[in-house]
C-alpha cells in the first residue's frame, strides 16, 4: 500500500511506474490500480533454518538474474525498493547496472534489504528517526498511505452509526490479530457503544458477534471510512498506525511481540510518547485490561480529544509525495 501511494504520486508527476512484486498481495492490487506488474520468484530467508535458508538463497540467485532482464527491458530512470525480501534482488540489479536507486523504510528500524542496499542508495526514505541513520542519505518523509476519508457522516452511514453514537474500531491487520480478536469479543460483550471489528479471515469463522451492538466482519474495504466512522481504534502497532494518525484517532495499541526487531513496540511507544496512545504488552492483554482502558478513554472526552490531536500531529500527508520527489531527484541526476 505504501508502494501503491508513492506510485500515485509518481503518476501525477507524468511518470511511467512499473511494478516488480512477488506472489502476495501485489497479484490483486496492483493490476487494481492500473499498474503494470512483473513478477519474481523469491522466498524469505529464514535466518535460524539453515536448509531453507540455503534453498532461499538459491531461489535468490535466479531473482536477481530475473530482475536483472526485468530492468535490461524495462530500462528505468530510477529504482524504488520498498524493504522486503522481493526488493533484495531489484535493488540489487539496480546497483549492478547503475540505474539510481532510492529506499524507502515502513519501520522504526532498517530490515535486513535495506541495510544490505543502504550504501549504494542515493536516498533512505524513513519512516521513523532511527538512531545512527542520519546525514544527507537519510531523509525523514514519514510512511506513505492512501488519503484520509473526510466525510464522516458518509461513513458512519456505510456502518449504520448514529452521529452521536459512540465506535470502537478493532483490527490487527490484513490476517487479524488473534489475542486481540479474543480479548474484544469478550470485553466489549455487553458494551454501551459501538464496535465496528475486522477480523481477519484467519480467526472469522471462530469468533462469533456478542449482539446487535458488535459488527463483526472479515475485512472491509475502503478501510479510511472505517477509520473516520470511529473514536478511537485497538489495532497493533505496525504501519497503519500512520492511517490512524492520518485520521487523528486515539488509540490502544497492542504491540505485535514477534515482529523482527520488536519495532512494533518501538512504533507503540513513539504514539504513546506523542501523547496520542496507550499501549497494552500482548502478554498483558486480557479482556479486562482491555475493557477498562477503552472505558476509562471513552469515559473522559477531554483525554480523547486531546489524544486525537497529537495523533492528528504526528501524521504526514505528504509522504508519498516528498518520496516521489526523492525518486524523481534521483532519476533527473542520474
Amino acid at each position: 500500500m505504501p508502494a501503491l501511494a508513492v506510485a500515485d504520486a509518481l503518476r501525477a508527476e507524468g511518470a511511467e511506474v512499473v511494478f516488480v512484486g512477488g506472489d502476495r498481495a501485489e497479484l490483486e492490487l496492483v493490476p487494481a490500480a492500473g499498474y503494470e506488474l512483473r513478477r519474481l520468484r523469491v522466498a524469505p530467508l529464514p535466518r535460524r533454518r539453515p536448509v531453507k535458508a540455503a534453498r532461499a538463497a538459491i531461489t535468490a540467485a535466479g531473482a536477481v538474474r530475473a530482475a536483472r532482464s526485468v530492468l535490461r527491458q524495462v530500462r528505468p530512470a530510477a529504482v524504488l525498493g520498498g524493504g522486503g525480501y522481493v526488493a533484495g534482488p531489484v535493488g540489487l540489479s539496480a546497483v549492478l547496472s547503475r540505474t539510481a536507486l532510492v529506499l524507502s523504510e515502513a519501520d522504526s528500524h532498517l530490515g535486513l534489504t535495506n541495510r544490505v542496499l543502504a550504501p549504494f542508495a542515493r536516498r533512505v526514505c524513513l519512516a521513523f528517526p532511527i538512531d545512527g541513520r542520519d546525514g544527507p542519505r537519510y531523509v525523514l518523509t514519514g510512511r506513505p498511505v492512501p488519503p484520509p476519508a473526510t466525510d464522516r457522516r458518509a461513513a458512519r452511514a456505510r456502518f449504520g452509526i448514529g452521529m452521536t453514537e459512540s465506535c470502537v474500531l478493532v483490527f490487527g491487520g490484513s490476517q487479524g490479530a488473534r489475542s486481540i480478536n479474543r480479548a474484544a469479543v469478550e470485553a466489549f460483550a455487553g458494551a454501551r457503544f459501538r464496535v465496528l471489528h475486522a477480523a481477519g479471515e484467519r480467526d472469522l469463522n471462530d469468533l462469533h458477534a456478542p449482539g446487535p451492538h458488535y459488527d463483526l466482519r472479515g475485512y472491509v474495504s475502503r478501510f479510511g471510512e472505517a477509520l473516520l466512522a470511529s473514536d478511537l481504534v485497538v489495532a497493533r502497532a505496525g504501519g497503519s498506525i500512520f492511517e490512524i494518525a492520518a485520521h487523528g484517532k486515539p488509540a490502544v495499541l497492542v504491540p505485535y511481540p514477534y515482529a523482527t526487531a520488536d519495532h512494533q513496540t518501538v512504533n507503540a511507544r513513539y504514539m504513546e510518547r506523542a501523547g496520542a496512545a496507550v499501549v497494552i504488552p500482548d502478554a498483558e492483554l486480557t479482556p479486562a485490561r482491555l475493557a477498562g482502558e477503552v472505558g476509562r478513554l471513552l469515559a473522559d472526552p477531554g483525554r480523547l480529544a486531546a489524544m486525537a490531536r497529537a495523533s492528528a500531529a504526528l501524521a504526514r500527508p505528504d509522504a508519498a509525495r516528498d518520496i516521489a520527489h526523492e525518486v524523481l531527484a534521483a532519476a533527473r541526476a542520474r
